[in-house]
Formats: C-alpha cells, sequence, structure tokens
C-alpha cells in the first residue's frame, strides 16, 4: 500500500508539474492551440439552434494571439449596433467564420471595419456589422443570418466564403470542467496532433479541405449550396444585394490548390443572381508568410486584412 500510494503522489506531482510547465513556461499568449481553446472557453457559449450550434457570448471579454477581443450586447465581435436603421446610412452584414471576426487581428484592423473608414473617405456614411464567429460554417452563417441578423435590415450582405465552410455542423455541447481548465491536456493533444500529420499517419490539411466536396456531389457541399440558395432568396424578397466573397486559403497562395472550389461556390452565387469576388488575386501577389498572423497560424494578418478590404470594397462599389 505505501507503494501504491508513493506512486500514486509522484503521478499527481509529475501532472502537476506539466500543467504548471504550460500555463507559466510554454504559454505566451500565441500559441495557435491554446489561444483557440481559450477563445472556445472565454467567448464562445452553446447556441440554443443546433443549426447554429455555438456563437459569441454577449459582453464576452478575452486577450488572444496577442489582442483584446470584446464582444457586444448581442455576441458581436463590434461595437452595439440597434436593430433600428439610422438615417442615410449604408448598412452592411458581414457574414463568415474566425477570418471575418479576425482573429488575431485589432478590431479597428478587421476588414469590416476598414470597409467602413473607406466608405468615409469617399464621404458615405456606412455601417458595417461583423457577425463572424470562428468555426462557423456557411450553414451556421445563413442559419444565423435568417433568425437574427436579419433584423439589422442591410442594404447589402456579403458571405465571405473559406474553402472549409463545407464542413459538417459541429456539434456543440458545454465542456466539461477538465475541459475547461487543463492547458496541458489541450497543448499535448495538439503535438500529437501536428507529429502524427508529419508522419503521414492523418490526413494532410490540404486533403482534407479537398475531400469536404467530392468535385461538387459531397453531402457537405450540397447543404452549404443549399444555404446559399435560401439566402440569396431571403435577399431577393427583401430587395438585399448578396455579395459572395471567397477568401483564400493562406498556406500557399502562389501555388494555389482550391480553384475547383472557387468555381463550385462562383457557380452557386451565379445560380442565385448573387455577385461574386475571388480574393485570391488581391493576396497572391505577396509572398504567403507575409499574410499571416504567426508562422503556425494562417489566418489574415493586418495586411492581409488591408488586402481583403480593398478587394471586397471595390466589389461593393459595384452595387452602386
Amino acid at each position: 500500500m505505501p507503494k501504491v500510494r508513493g506512486a500514486l503522489i509522484f503521478v499527481a506531482v509529475a501532472v502537476l508539474s506539466l500543467e504548471l510547465a504550460v500555463r507559466f513556461v510554454a504559454d505566451n499568449g500565441m500559441r495557435f492551440d491554446l489561444e483557440m481553446w481559450k477563445y472556445a472557453r472565454d467567448v464562445k457559449v452553446v447556441s440554443d439552434n443546433p443549426r447554429i450550434g455555438h456563437k459569441h457570448g454577449p459582453n464576452r471579454r478575452a486577450r488572444l494571439m496577442g489582442v483584446e477581443v470584446q464582444t457586444n450586447s448581442r455576441g458581436l465581435r463590434d461595437r452595439e449596433f440597434s436593430f433600428e436603421r439610422a438615417p442615410d446610412t449604408r448598412r452592411i452584414v458581414m457574414l463568415g467564420d474566425s477570418i471575418t471576426e479576425g482573429w488575431g487581428v485589432p478590431v479597428d484592423e478587421t476588414f469590416s471595419k476598414r470597409i467602413e473608414r473607406l466608405y468615409g473617405e469617399r464621404g458615405i456614411n456606412a455601417e458595417v456589422i461583423n457577425t463572424g464567429v470562428g468555426n462557423w460554417n456557411t450553414v451556421q452563417e445563413v442559419e444565423y443570418f435568417l433568425t437574427e441578423a436579419y433584423q439589422y435590415h442591410p442594404d447589402i450582405v456579403v458571405l465571405n466564403y473559406f474553402v472549409n465552410d463545407a464542413e459538417p455542423v459541429p456539434r456543440s455541447e458545454t465542456p466539461s470542467v477538465l475541459a475547461r481548465h487543463c492547458y496541458s491536456c489541450t497543448f499535448f493533444l495538439g503535438r500529437l496532433d501536428s507529429f502524427l500529420r508529419r508522419m503521414a499517419t492523418r490526413q494532410d490539411w490540404s486533403d482534407y479541405y479537398l475531400t469536404l466536396y467530392e468535385d461538387g456531389k459531397s453531402q457537405t457541399w450540397l447543404a452549404a449550396k443549399d444555404a446559399i440558395t435560401r439566402l440569396a432568396g431571403y435577399c431577393r424578397a427583401h430587395d438585399v444585394k448578396l455579395l459572395v466573397a471567397i477568401v483564400p486559403e493562406l498556406h500557399d497562395v502562389k501555388h494555389y490548390r482550391f480553384e475547383r472550389v472557387t468555381q463550385l461556390v462562383r457557380d452557386a452565387a451565379a445560380e442565385n443572381g448573387a455577385g461574386f469576388v475571388d480574393l485570391l488575386p488581391d493576396l497572391s501577389k505577396y509572398d504567403s508568410a507575409a499574410l499571416w498572423v504567426t508562422p503556425p497560424d494562417p489566418h489574415p494578418n493586418a495586411f492581409a486584412n488591408q488586402l481583403i478590404a480593398t478587394g471586397l470594397f471595390h466589389a461593393l462599389e459595384a452595387f452602386d
């Protein structure tokens, strides 16, 4: 029995030491897997609508990837907006995932806020409402718009599409106490996943993305396409303009592997009478790494957000 007790004490001390090492040594505030875990823990909540799954909680605040993330009373990473329209003000609702939310970028440098300023430079009052939420897909984004964001009564809706938006809606549930507080669990699971990918025992990220589409035949892509159709139907019925923008995957913009996905999204927009813009040409002029938040995290950085804003703004001008 003393040996068993001694072994248990050793294991407990080892586990505690690992947890403390990750919290106070390994966690420098810029590790993608740990920061995404904190985002899910501190900013997101489970939605009552299973087609949305998760969303931002209202009035949440966290420091993630070195920048402040704060949500308003309706859970948007933006300033407060009333549903009632201000007179003589153009209103645009941005739908999207973590790219639209502005992961790793100060809120004023996100492409939504940059577009507001571009309108202002032309003497146009505009409100660009950022509804982006990390890990949302097109089904979730459209469901959110049709059940809540439609109340902003926009002139224009921009659906920002990313290559992983044909993923299934993730199952969301309240995390356990261990899942909410164990830094080392997240850290070592992330290291294990990276190791297995290097050893090719797990599917490469680009191959995974392509399997989501099956050349336009997969059920997950058809669900995303149906969501685009539902959004376009609402916009036609309410005299709202719809722009579908495809934001490129930034691992390698010089040798882009997802042109077929771009064509599928372009066709879906055309079938529904929506505008379309491919933002790859605005970004492919630069080295991929110059566009990333950090080398392990290819979310668009502030410079890439500037390029996205310019490309989107030019497309929006076509609606004038």
